[in-house]
């Protein structure tokens, strides 16, 4: 389950990035603020995994 999350933010990441950048391009402002909700969406997910594995107790 946590490498699904974890491509799922990479994901959101990447299309957020590339909606910011097409939107930044073409001057279409709801477009680049579209794409950096959606990037902050992924960072946030990614934010969530990471702190997830930081309490996960190590195996031996």
């Amino acid at each position: 389950m946590a490498a699904d999350e974890k491509a799922q933010a990479k994901g959101e990441q990447a299309k957020g990035k590339a909606k910011k950048v097409v939107g930044g391009a073409v001057g279409n402002e709801s477009m680049k603020a579209e794409g950096h909700a959606e990037e902050s969406k992924g960072d946030l997910r990614a934010a969530k995994e990471k702190a997830k594995d930081a309490i996960k107790p190590k195996s031996k």
